[in-house]
């Protein structure tokens, strides 16, 4: 698992950096990352609802979906590379689409937020 510099989500609202060893100790990337094809199957029905709303392109729609697969491989061989400052699964995959595709991994988040992703994930994982 790789540790960066920590750049929360939500750090934008304090004054001086989260501490390493607080980020490090509230991460949940390394428990909730068996949670990461659930999350990969959450954000393709996404995409698919964003695109047939008329919010992503097909072209942009499509980009997720080969992206998305793209990283479910890479977990499923183990070569995924896990960054603990990315706090969680969500935001470690999100951070890869986008590496993979550009923008158009961004606009995957659209109108969910990360609690969405959380409890889609869960039920999920429970069936």
């Amino acid at each position: 698992m790789h540790k960066a510099k920590t750049n929360s989500a939500w750090g934008g609202r304090f004054q001086e950096s989260t501490d390493a060893f607080v980020a490090e100790f509230t991460a949940s990337v390394g428990f909730d990352q068996r949670l990461a094809q659930e999350d990969i199957a959450g954000s393709r029905a996404h995409a698919a609802m964003l695109v047939k709303q008329g919010v992503l392109s097909e072209a942009d729609g499509d980009a997720i979906a080969r992206g998305l697969d793209a990283i479910a491989e890479e977990i499923a061989r183990g070569e995924f590379e896990w960054d603990t400052a990315l706090e969680d699964v969500h935001m470690n995959i999100e951070k890869r689409l986008t590496d993979r595709i550009g923008d158009a991994g961004k606009r995957l988040h659209t109108g969910r937020s990360r609690n969405d992703q959380v409890a889609t994930d869960i039920r999920l994982y429970t069936r």
